[in-house]
C-alpha cells in the first residue's frame, strides 16, 4: 500500500480489477486468417472518434464551472431563507465584510495632493485637468467637467470608464458625459489603471504599452497581485473611492448628492465602488451586471480586475453588489444582445429586488434595457440621465443633445500624455512588489527557524492554497489500443480524473523481461512531444524503462489553459498546478497497479512548465521517489519582484507567497533524489548562478540536515542536454 506525504493510505486504486483483453491472435488460426502483419500509420491520439470525449479541450473549464455553480447554488439557497429587512441587513454586513477581506485590505487614506495641470473653457462648461494621488505617488489622471450654469453646490457624478485605450476621450464616452454636464451635473471622468494616461507598461520609444491593450495590462499586473495574496480589483476600487474623496473636497460639489456610473469595465468599477462607499447616493452600472453563473456558462471569466481572489469560494456574486446598496437608488443598464447575458441580468435584478422590497424601497432598484449589442444606446442613456436627475435632485429634461466633442489632444492631462514619462511615481507592480517583499521576508524568516516544522507547515498550506485534492478511489482505466514497435509496445490509455476530467496517456513497455522500472515523463506539449520512434522516450525504453507520458489537464489533446480558465480557478480556490499534480499522482497509481512494472523507485522527469505541478505532486505524495526537473522556474518570488515576466496564468498558484514558494516544496522532498537542471528565471532565460544559490539555499540546507547531500543535484548544462545521465541504468540501482 502506498502512502502520501501526509501519511494517508492511498493503496492501489485498481485493486481487485482484472484486465481482460480479447485474444484475437489466438483465434486467427482457427478462423483461417493469414499470418501476415499489416503495416499501418501510427495515430498517437487517444480521444479521437469518441463522442463522450469530444469536449476534451474544455473539460477543465467545465469541471471548474460545475464547482463554481455549486458554490453559487449554496449562496442562492441561503438568500432564499432571507425575509425581513433585518435578515437582508445581515447579508449586507456579510457582503461588505467579505469584500473588505478579499478585495482589501485597502490602504490608509493619505493626502490626495491634487494638482490642476490645465484648464479649458468650452461652450457652457469648464474642464479642469486633474492629477491626484490615491496612494503616495500613485497618480490618477482625470478631467473635471464643471457646467457654467449650475447650482451653488451641485450634484457630482464619478464616471469610470470601460476597456478603451483612450478612456473617456472616446467619442461615445464624451457624448454620454457631456450630456450629463449639459444637464447641470459636475462630472469627474478618470483614467482607469492601464488606460488613458495611466499605462503601466508604457514604452516611450514605441509610444504604447509593451504588454498590449487594456485587458492585457490588467491581467498582467493582476497575476502578480494574485500571487501575493491580493487582486487587481483592490487598486481599481481604491482609486474610485479616492476619486470620491476628491469630489467631496471641491467647494462646488454637494457631498450629499454623489453618483457613480460606467459602462462595461466601468460598470465593473461602478459595482465595486458603489457597494463599498456609502457616500454613493445613486449608482448606475451599465453593460456588466449578469451573475457569475451566466458569465462562466457563456464567455467565461474576464480580465483580472473582474475576478476576486477566491470570490466565488466566498459566495460573492454580481447580485451582492446590488444587495449591498439597498435601499439606495440603483439603476442597472443592459442591452439584450450583450455578451454579458441579459438572462443573467434579469435574474440578478430580480434576486436583489427582494432586498429592496424588504426595505420598502422596491422602486429604488431599476432595470433599463435596450435591444443592442454591448455599448451605449440613446434610450439607455436617457434612462440614466433621468435616474440621476430624480435621485440626485436635479430636475430637468433627460433628452439627448448633440454636443461638439473635444479632441484627444485637448483632453490630454500630463505634458507627455503618460504619467510614467511625465511624473513617474508608483505603478501597481511597484506597490504590489512592496507587499510581496514583506511576504518573502516572512517566508525567509520561517526558513531560518526550525526547518522541519516550517516544511510541515508548508505542505499543509500548499495543499490548501493550491486547492490540491488527493486522488481517492478511481474508476478503472480505459484501454484504447496498442502499437508494436521494434522492441517495445506503445499502449494508449485513458485514466478518469477528478469529477468529469480525463487523462489520456501513452505507455511504452519493452518486450524483453518480466518487469520493468517505471518512469513518468512530462512535457509541456503533452504526451506525443517525444513519443515518435527514435525520440527521447524510446531511448529510455531501450534502456529498460517503461515510460508513461500523459497529457496533463490543459495540454495536448486536453486543449490549453487560458487566462479565463486560470482566473476561474482563482475564483473557486483551485489552481491548474494542483489539478495537474493530482493528474501526476493518478499516473503513479496507474503504474503501481500494473504487475509488470516496478514502482518502488518511481521516477518523474518533467520539463519546463510541467516542473511546477511535478514539484507539487512529489511534495504531496511520496510514491514519486525520484524527481528530475529540467528548466524549472526558479521561484514565484521572481515573478512578482520583476516588472516583466513570461510565465502564464495557469502556471502560478494564487496566494502562494503568503505561505510558500517552489524551493520550500523542493526542500520537503529530502532525502529523496532530486535533480534540477538549467534553472529558468521569470523571463524564461537561464537563471544566474548566484540567484540559484541564494533562492535554493533552503533546499541545500534540508538535504544537509537529512544527511542526503549526494541525493541533490543542481547544475546548469554546458551543452546539449542528455537526460540519460540523470537516471540510473536499470539493474544498477533499485
Amino acid at each position: 500500500m502506498m502512502r502520501n506525504r501526509r501519511g494517508k493510505a492511498v493503496g492501489s486504486p485498481y485493486a481487485g480489477w482484472v484486465i481482460v483483453i480479447a485474444g484475437w491472435a489466438c483465434l486467427l488460426p482457427v478462423l483461417g486468417a493469414p499470418p501476415q502483419v499489416f503495416s499501418q500509420d501510427e495515430d498517437l491520439t487517444v480521444l479521437q472518434r469518441w463522442v463522450e470525449w469530444s469536449d476534451a479541450s474544455h473539460r477543465l473549464q467545465l469541471h471548474w464551472n460545475g464547482l463554481a455553480f455549486e458554490h453559487l447554488a449554496r449562496r442562492q439557497e441561503a438568500l432564499r431563507a432571507l425575509e425581513t429587512a433585518e435578515d437582508w441587513q445581515g447579508r449586507q454586513r456579510e457582503i461588505r465584510e467579505t469584500l473588505h477581506r478579499i478585495v482589501g485590505p485597502f490602504p490608509e487614506r493619505t493626502p490626495l495632493n491634487p494638482q490642476v495641470l490645465g484648464v479649458l473653457q468650452k461652450d457652457g462648461y469648464r474642464v479642469e485637468k486633474i492629477v491626484f494621488e490615491s496612494q503616495p505617488e500613485f497618480y490618477v489622471t482625470g478631467c473635471l467637467f464643471l457646467p457654467d450654469e449650475r447650482q451653488e453646490r451641485a450634484p457630482a457624478i464619478l464616471n469610470v470608464i470601460g476597456h478603451t485605450g483612450i478612456a473617456f476621450r472616446g467619442a461615445n464616452y464624451q457624448h454620454f458625459l457631456l450630456n450629463l454636464v449639459d444637464k447641470g451635473f459636475i462630472v469627474f471622468a478618470m483614467d482607469p489603471i492601464g488606460q488613458g494616461e495611466r499605462l503601466q507598461y508604457y514604452d516611450p520609444e514605441r509610444g504604447r504599452s509593451v504588454i498590449g491593450g487594456a485587458t492585457a495590462e490588467h491581467s498582467y499586473l493582476g497575476l502578480q497581485a494574485f500571487l501575493t495574496g491580493s487582486c487587481a480589483a483592490r487598486y481599481f476600487t481604491w482609486d474610485g473611492i479616492r476619486a470620491i474623496d476628491y469630489l467631496v473636497s471641491r467647494p462646488e460639489v454637494d457631498p450629499e448628492r454623489i453618483g457613480v456610473t460606467g459602462l462595461s469595465g466601468g460598470g465593473t468599477q461602478t459595482s465595486y465602488i458603489a457597494a463599498l462607499d456609502d457616500r454613493v447616493v445613486a449608482a448606475s452600472p451599465a453593460c456588466y451586471i449578469t451573475g457569475l453563473g451566466w458569465l462562466f456558462a457563456s464567455i467565461g471569466p474576464q480580465d483580472a480586475e473582474q475576478n476576486f481572489n477566491r470570490g466565488v469560494l466566498n459566495r460573492i456574486d454580481h447580485g451582492d453588489f446590488l444587495i449591498a446598496r439597498a435601499p439606495k437608488p440603483t439603476l442597472v443598464v443592459a442591452t439584450t444582445r450583450d455578451f454579458f447575458s441579459i438572462q443573467g441580468t434579469r435574474e440578478v435584478v430580480a434576486e436583489a429586488g427582494e432586498a429592496f422590497r424588504a426595505m420598502d424601497a422596491e422602486s429604488h432598484l431599476l432595470l433599463a434595457e435596450d435591444d443592442y449589442r454591448h455599448g451605449f444606446t440613446a434610450k439607455n442613456n436617457e434612462a440614466t440621465y433621468a435616474f440621476f436627475q430624480e435621485h440626485l435632485d436635479l430636475p430637468g429634461d433627460p433628452g439627448y443633445l448633440d454636443r461638439e466633442l473635444l479632441t484627444e489632444e485637448e483632453l490630454t492631462i500630463t505634458p507627455s500624455g503618460q504619467l510614467i514619462s511625465s511624473l513617474g511615481g508608483e505603478t501597481v507592480f511597484s506597490l504590489n512588489r512592496r507587499e510581496a517583499a514583506e511576504r518573502i521576508a516572512e517566508l525567509e524568516e520561517a526558513r531560518q527557524g526550525e526547518l522541519d516544522r516550517h516544511l510541515q507547515e508548508v505542505l499543509g498550506a500548499a495543499e490548501e492554497i493550491s486547492g490540491y485534492l488527493a486522488p481517492v478511489e478511481a474508476q478503472a482505466p480505459i484501454f484504447r489500443g496498442r502499437y508494436q514497435r521494434d522492441g517495445y509496445v506503445v499502449e494508449k490509455w485513458v485514466i478518469p480524473g477528478e469529477g468529469n476530467l480525463i487523462l489520456p496517456l501513452l505507455l511504452m513497455v519493452p518486450d524483453q523481461g518480466d518487469t520493468h522500472p517505471a518512469l513518468i515523463y512530462l512535457h509541456p506539449e503533452g504526451k506525443a512531444a517525444e513519443a515518435a520512434a527514435g525520440g527521447q522516450i524510446e531511448q529510455w525504453v531501450r534502456q529498460g524503462y517503461a515510460v508513461l507520458a500523459p497529457d496533463l489537464s490543459g495540454t495536448g489533446e486536453l486543449g490549453g489553459v487560458t487566462h479565463a480558465t486560470a482566473f476561474l480557478g482563482v475564483q473557486i480556490g483551485r489552481s491548474v498546478a494542483a489539478i495537474r499534480a493530482a493528474d501526476i499522482v493518478r499516473c503513479a497509481h496507474f503504474l503501481n497497479a500494473r504487475p509488470d512494472l516496478e514502482t518502488c523507485q518511481l521516477a518523474v522527469v518533467a520539463r519546463g512548465q510541467t516542473t511546477i505541478p511535478a514539484l507539487h505532486a512529489a511534495a504531496f505524495d511520496d510514491s514519486l521517489r525520484r524527481l528530475i526537473l529540467v528548466e524549472p522556474l526558479i521561484s514565484f518570488q521572481e515573478v512578482v519582484m520583476n516588472r516583466f515576466y513570461a510565465v502564464s496564468a495557469g502556471d502560478v498558484v494564487a496566494n502562494a507567497l503568503t505561505a510558500y514558494d517552489l524551493p520550500d516544496l523542493a526542500a520537503s522532498l529530502a532525502p529523496r533524489p532530486l535533480t534540477l537542471v538549467d534553472f529558468r528565471d521569470q523571463q524564461g532565460e537561464p537563471a544566474a548562478a548566484d540567484l540559484v544559490d541564494r533562492q535554493w539555499r533552503v533546499v541545500r540546507r534540508a538535504y544537509q540536515q537529512a544527511e542526503a547531500e549526494s541525493q541533490l543535484t543542481i547544475q546548469q548544462a554546458d551543452g546539449p542536454l542528455d537526460l540519460h545521465e540523470f537516471l540510473p541504468v536499470p539493474g544498477e540501482e533499485r
